[in-house]
């Protein structure tokens, strides 16, 4: 059910408008007959009207049920002093479904009282997954109170990546981009955000210094905007790279030249809090010809090493695997025993996904890929090659229909998920952090009135071709 306007909302009976701000009535029933409406309003809604309000109620009521978006800045600073038990922290990007599969999160995480996970969304993909950061934080919060978890939110914006092309032709407007992205997401409760200038690497550069600086000069620069806009009360975590992703493996010289760069570049505020490494993975995986995935060797000497020095000589949390969803399961147990601090999961989500999408729907994706992504397509790919690297894109121009399929068969992916999650939270060691989490990370509400979320509160008019 799509809600028309705001007096619908109330008249459900469920909440109500006390001095301008929203206090739920039965929290049960709102649980069970409001939440799916809400969700279908901000995914299938012409009205951007009615998503503002529905994005401001959702805001309004999250504390009642015990939800709240953090920062893991403190665990972190916890885990670089070697206080805690040795875990890594999955970052969880949803590229589609993203309250369904977010509900599955939440059912594996309270199976175990698991409470140090994050839920992702990379630069890149906000834009072909028609995600904005208000709408993905919406859509993971109803879902903790779907599924009745309790207990701190850690939302990140991963990737916000400076492109080296563009950044070289006019770095002003390329930082105003990020900068307004940024901007955007801490006003929707990204309270975790991973800053990309690795892509300003210059290995053409004589020395180690040379070569990061750049990367070190940049990721400072965000720094510093990002404390600038942090709210009190909340030290925003912030993440930091030395490798992109794909490329060459990450050496201790790179490490240690990116953070006594950086350290001195922010001018003694508060700094990153990990720092992303390249060990031989790459996004997504490498397609062989069928559509196979190959076997990736992971260095896991590299990301040993180089978490070691992360925590001994500058106090991080450790280093950050990504590209690491399509590794095999056997590889997975081996992430906790290096000290790895975090690792970043996505396409193999987004392939399940695809698994269990009807035929007559796969088939219309593929025909519009075929036709929208044609130039994207590279020499001497196969068919499976190509649709496996490009599908991710039709994600956006979907996103209603997939959202739209029964709900018996969201279920079933849902539950498919749980299981690859389950699998996932046991592996990396997070069973009972929660109570880690309750521990370290204070929870802090930050005031917003309506007016933050609709403006001046005037007819907004209609979405054209939403979604």
């Amino acid at each position: 059910m799509i809600y028309k306007n705001e007096d619908e909302l109330f008249a459900t009976g469920m909440i109500k408008l006390v001095n301008g701000k929203i206090e739920v009535i039965d929290k049960e029933l709102f649980r069970e007959k409001m939440v799916d409406n809400i969700v279908d309003t901000i995914i299938l809604s012409n009205s951007i009207r009615m998503k503002k309000i529905c994005h401001w109620l959702v805001y309004e009521v999250t504390p009642t049920f015990g939800l709240f978006l953090s920062s893991i800045q403190s665990l972190y600073e916890a885990k670089g002093k070697d206080v805690l038990p040795s875990f890594t922290v999955p970052a969880i990007n949803l590229r589609v479904l993203t309250y369904d599969i977010a509900k599955a999160v939440f059912r594996s995480a309270k199976k175990i009282n698991a409470g140090a996970f994050i839920f992702e969304i990379a630069k890149s993909e906000i834009g072909y997954t028609n995600q904005r950061p208000q709408e993905y934080v919406s859509c993971v919060l109803l879902a903790g109170i779907k599924e009745g978890y309790s207990g701190s939110v850690f939302v990140q914006g991963d990737h916000y990546q400076i492109k080296a092309k563009n950044y070289l032709q006019d770095e002003e407007n390329e930082k105003n981009q990020l900068k307004e992205l940024i901007k955007e997401s801490i006003q929707s409760g990204f309270y975790n955000i991973d800053i990309d200038s690795s892509t300003l690497v210059d290995l053409s550069k004589p020395n180690v210094d040379e070569q990061q600086k750049l990367n070190y000069e940049v990721c400072a620069f965000f720094t510093k905007f990002i404390r600038e806009l942090q709210p009190q009360g909340i030290e925003i975590s912030i993440g930091g790279e030395i490798g992109e992703v794909g490329g060459k493996n990450s050496t201790p010289e790179e490490l240690r030249a990116f953070m006594r760069g950086y350290i001195s570049s922010i001018n003694g505020i508060k700094g990153i809090s990990k720092i992303s490494i390249q060990t031989g993975t790459t996004h997504g995986g490498v397609v062989l010809p069928d559509g196979s995935i190959a076997r990736v060797n992971i260095d896991f000497e590299t990301l040993r090493n180089l978490s070691k020095i992360a925590k001994e000589e500058f106090s991080l949390a450790g280093a950050v695997q990504h590209g690491a969803s399509t590794l095999p399961n056997d590889a997975f147990y081996h992430f906790p025993q290096v000290g790895c601090a975090e690792i970043h999961l996505a396409t193999q989500f987004q392939n399940i996904v695809y698994d269990y999408l009807p035929l007559g729907l796969k088939e219309k994706i593929y025909t519009w890929l075929n036709k929208n992504c044609a130039d994207e397509r590279k020499p001497g790919q196969s068919d499976d090659q190509f649709i496996y690297t490009v599908r991710k894109k039709a994600l956006g121009p979907f996103k209603r229909e997939i959202y739209s399929l029964p709900q018996d068969l969201k279920d079933k992916i849902s539950s498919v998920l749980e299981e690859e999650f389950s699998f996932l939270f046991d592996k990396l060691d997070i069973k009972d952090t929660k109570d880690l989490v309750d521990r370290y990370i204070k929870p802090v509400i930050v005031d917003k009135k309506r007016e933050d979320f609709l403006g001046e509160d005037k007819d907004l008019g209609e979405l054209e071709g939403a979604d």
